[in-house]
Parts: C-alpha cells; structure tokens; sequence
C-alpha cells in the first residue's frame, strides 16, 4: 500500500474502493451550492469534488467512468481517462457528458466517477534516423485484421 496525502473539502467520504479487488476508488460530487444538476443530452458539465490529493513522483491519478452510469443513463467522462499529474495540487473535477437521450439529475454526494492510481516512467527522447522493423510495421487503425 501506497498512502497518499488528501484533503477534502466536501461533508462526503474520502474516494473509496467499493469491493475488495477494485482498482478504481469512487468518488462523488460536491454540489455545495445548488444540491442537484440536471445533465441535458449532450450537454456537458464540469462537477467538483472538493477532493486535492498529493501524489509521489511516478504516480498518476486517472479519472474514468463508472460503467453504471454508462450502461445505465449514458453517463461518462469526456476526456476519459482524465489524468492527474503528481504536481497537481488543484480540486478533482469531473467532465461528465449525457450521450443518452433524456436528461440525468446528479445530486451531491452521488458517485460520479472512479479514481484509478497508476504508476509510470518519465522518458527522455533519443532522436535516431530510422526505427526498428517489427512484423507490424506501419499498420495503423484496422491493420491487425477483425475479431
């Protein structure tokens, strides 16, 4: 385990996993003014959180979607996966869009999104005159065939 320094500025529980072998940590809106949005057919809205995290160097913090809300109301991440970088001290907000056909309500404290934390490695570029073969090559969207 990997402890991460939060603050919260919401009266809602800190982002939380919902079963034991989750990877995505639940997280809700913050509506400290206005209790409910009404998300209209592709309209799109950007929801706080109240939540700053802290992460170490060779960390992220990806937001993506609950797949209940997809499946069930239409309801995504825009630019998902959304990513947080480690020094990124600003609130966690959530781009949410309505693909569905009729409007969604988004109350406080409803679980909006998940919160994935994933590790990665910084790289510097070594600029060469040509690249290694592979079988692939330069087959680009669709060249791997269909199934």
């Amino acid at each position: 385990m990997i402890e991460v320094k939060i603050t919260n500025h919401s009266p809602h529980p800190l982002p939380q996993y919902a079963t034991e072998g989750a990877s995505g940590l639940d997280i809700r809106a913050f509506l400290q003014d206005c209790g409910t949005i009404t998300l209209h057919p592709l309209q799109r809205v950007l929801i706080h959180t109240g939540i700053h995290i802290d992460l170490p160097p060779g960390l992220e913090a990806q937001i993506r979607p609950r797949s209940g809300l997809a499946f069930k109301h239409g309801i995504t991440v825009l630019n998902a996966p959304s990513t947080i970088d480690s020094d990124y001290r600003g609130e966690l907000k959530v781009l949410l869009i309505n693909l569905a056909d009729e409007a969604f309500i988004i109350a406080d404290g409803d679980r909006i999104a998940q919160l994935v934390i994933a590790s990665y490695k910084s790289i510097t570029w070594q600029a060469v005159a040509t690249l290694s073969e592979t079988a692939r090559g330069t087959g680009g969207f669709g060249s791997t065939g269909v199934s």
